[in-house]
């Protein structure tokens, strides 16, 4: 039997099935928060995983990610499920420790199938240095699969998405256009090139990147997924500051630009302009195209970080050094009208 030709694909998949930002922030907004001193990081904010204390050196980041396939291949997109879940905890600034399986399967479907998922899966938690040690199945009419992960970092040491420096440099360490990609792939609508990229980027783990920037004056990070580029840049800012991107240096899979003007996009990147509305300004000279891919819902994205000015030069050029290309994007300045503004 080929498992490569079995998946049956949702109508979106990957973190293109995220529900709309505004929609989870009325919801979240209604749930009791928890005063516990130890919870240094909880889900009263944007960050990417929750911080508990457990001693004066050990806090664990706590984070879990599943969707449904954006691939037809099963080990791929076990891969790719865990790749996207793993990256939560080197945003929070952590290291990979342990990790549960979540697994939502038809049980009349080939079992073989859920084994190529689970060890796609498993490689991806083993290359990370975790140990996958269980997890949860149920009965489901759609496949589903992720991982609920526990890191570790020092109680002084965890990242967070809006703690900027005026003047910083921010940072992305993969292209853009995946959401879009894989979404027209499917359709004869995308190069194979291109195709092929999306994946290359998607089973890349972003601890690479993070091993390299940790190093240096690192002040706030997350990661691109469901929200798109500018959703997630938008969690970075605060009301003291706001970030400016340079539209041309933003880095993209090259058939992307074709497909957002032919309007191949997803309905993913409408929710998140929806959601940004008056958060951000497209200056004049930014092509609709460019806008698309700014606002394209990414599975298993890039990390956008917040470095101090003098360090980047030295970090760019070990960054230059890993598969995935890095480019810098845009600086965070004075606060003005707007959280984000793109030129």
């Amino acid at each position: 039997m080929d498992l490569n030709k079995i998946m049956k694909l949702p109508a979106c998949g990957g973190c293109v099935a995220k529900l709309p930002p505004g929609m989870l922030k009325d919801v979240v907004s209604q749930i009791p928060k928890f005063n516990d001193p130890n919870l240094l990081v909880g889900f009263d904010t944007s960050d990417d995983g929750a911080v508990y204390k457990l001693s004066d050196d050990i806090a664990i980041i706590q984070t879990l990610d599943f969707f449904t396939p954006m691939v037809d291949d099963p080990y791929v997109f076990g891969k790719i499920a865990a790749t996207n879940a793993l990256s939560d905890v080197w945003a929070m600034g952590g290291q990979v420790s342990v990790a549960l399986n979540i697994v939502c399967f038809p049980e009349e479907d080939d079992p073989a199938i859920l084994a190529s998922i689970l060890r796609g899966g498993a490689e991806k938690v083993m290359e990370a240095g975790g140990v996958l040690c269980g997890g949860h199945s149920i009965n489901d009419k759609e496949c589903k699969y992720g991982l609920s992960v526990t890191g570790v970092v020092h109680p002084d040491k965890y990242l967070r998405n809006n703690t900027c420096k005026k003047g910083d440099i921010i940072i992305l360490t993969k292209p853009l256009g995946v959401g879009m990609v894989t979404a027209s792939y499917r359709f004869g609508e995308v190069a194979e090139s291109d195709y092929q990229m999306a994946l290359k980027s998607m089973q890349t783990l972003n601890k690479y990147s993070f091993d390299i920037v940790r190093k240096y004056k690192l002040h706030a990070g997350t990661d691109v997924t469901g929200f798109g580029f500018l959703g997630h840049l938008n969690e970075m800012t605060d009301d003291t500051y706001t970030i400016a991107v340079n539209s041309d240096a933003v880095k993209y899979i090259p058939g992307a630009y074709r497909l957002a003007e032919e309007f191949l996009t997803t309905g993913g990147a409408q929710k998140n302009r929806n959601f940004l509305g008056d958060k951000i300004r497209f200056e004049s000279g930014v092509s609709r195209p460019m806008q698309e891919i700014l606002l394209d819902p990414q599975t298993s994205g890039g990390m956008l970080y917040s470095v101090a000015p003098e360090d980047v030069n030295d970090v760019m050029k070990e960054l230059n050094d890993l598969e995935m290309p890095s480019c810098v994007v845009g600086e965070v300045q004075e606060r003005q009208d707007k959280n984000i503004i793109i030129y």
